[in-house]
């Protein structure tokens, strides 16, 4: 695979790179240690485009194909992974989903919101007992007749305490399973819903992970996304896209610890040289350079096989696996080449490495996605097309 970048991507991965230097990179380490939410960076993302990129623009977003929205997520995870998720929730989870399954009148509504930044979303699947284990929806949706009557918990939700919208599965039928379960769009503003504290997180700390509480929350059957009982699949489906937007995240994570640590190496000087012509130094970088150029084939191949509209569900598992293994590995060895320094926040690879850590957990975490893709090698069903 051969990948070159046209006029319109690359200038979109510039204006991102531009767009990060300025507003994201100044105050990055404040933000992350007080856990203070971008507010102001994230409404100039919505200005910029970037939270409705691949959004067709009769609903405000920017047309954009998956590979331009991953080369942009990309240059903004290389410097500021809390701003970088608060647009992956937004773009790939509720704008791509709604935008996909929606009905002309909820993209009327909520998509035109959505796409522009106006609103930001939410995605609402994990549970206290529902994590990886997304089948076991505790939160029920009664049919009340022309409504749904909410009631449950939701946990790790990103973007839990600033959006407007919420993307909500919940079990309408206990006894269909999984086949049971139906995707709500729900309003914060709508009496009985109930956002709890601001998570207190490793990494990723600007971004905004609460606890969410519906009571007796009276949701519109209009607000039901596809047919009864289409929830689990529309969650599923949803996030097979949304693991491109996480393995580019992981991508500018690892690439932006090399970034620092050849930046460093050229810098630092022990026994009289910059400590990368040291070759215990230099052999670190070379190894990061090749780990990472792998990783973003990975990416990059998922990416284009979903612009293609051909099967990207392993290739984007197997894209998230390589990238989150990949900046977890870059990070600490960053840490490593900056030696004492590193272990300090003002050389912003401690950060990097803490919010590395989360592109290995969530979106499905490494295992889930050596499920994913174990299950389809061995029914002899694992698809792997080769790109030129």
């Amino acid at each position: 695979m051969i990948y070159k970048l046209t006029e319109e991507q690359q200038a979109v991965k510039e204006a991102a790179r531009e767009f990060t230097q300025r507003e994201l990179l100044p105050g990055v380490i404040d933000r992350d240690r007080d856990m203070i939410y971008p507010k102001e960076q994230v409404k100039m993302m919505g200005e910029l485009g970037f939270l409705g990129m691949m959004v067709d623009p009769q609903y405000g977003g920017g047309g954009m194909d998956t590979m331009s929205y991953v080369l942009a997520m990309e240059e903004i995870s290389k410097v500021d992974s809390s701003a970088s998720v608060i647009m992956s929730v937004n773009n790939s989870l509720v704008c791509w989903g709604l935008e996909e399954f929606g009905t002309e009148d909820q993209k009327q509504k909520y998509l035109t919101k959505l796409a522009t930044g106006e609103w930001i979303g939410a995605f609402c699947l994990s549970e206290p007992g529902a994590g990886s284990d997304a089948t076991s929806q505790q939160t029920t949706a009664v049919d009340m007749g022309d409504y749904y009557l909410l009631n449950g918990t939701k946990n790790w939700i990103t973007n839990g305490g600033t959006s407007r919208i919420h993307l909500v599965m919940a079990q309408s039928h206990p006894d269909r399973g999984h086949r049971g379960v139906n995707a709500l769009i729900v309003d914060t503003s709508w009496e009985g819903v109930e956002i709890g504290a601001k998570e207190d997180k490793l990494g990723i700390r600007a971004s905004d992970t609460h606890t969410i509480m519906y009571n007796d929350v009276k949701v519109p059957k209009e607000n039901r996304i596809g047919d009864d009982g289409f929830g689990f699949k529309f969650a599923m489906k949803t996030l097979s896209g949304g693991r491109i937007g996480i393995a580019a995240q992981a991508l500018g994570i690892a690439a932006g610890s090399l970034e620092l640590a050849t930046q460093y190496a050229q810098e630092r000087e022990t026994f009289g040289v910059p400590i990368y012509k040291h070759q215990a130094v230099g052999f670190k970088l070379a190894d990061m350079e090749t780990e990472i150029e792998v990783a973003r084939l990975q990416v990059y191949r998922a990416a284009q096989l979903k612009d293609r509209g051909m099967e990207y569900t392993v290739p984007g598992s197997m894209a998230k696996l390589v990238a989150a293994e990949t900046a977890m590995k870059a990070a600490v060895e960053a840490v490593q080449v900056h030696g004492g320094y590193g272990y300090v926040k003002e050389y912003h690879v401690e950060r990097l490495m803490r919010d590395a850590k989360i592109t290995q957990i969530y979106e499905g975490t490494s295992e889930i996605q050596k499920l994913v893709i174990s299950r389809n090698l061995l029914k002899g069903e694992l698809y792997s097309p080769m790109i030129f």
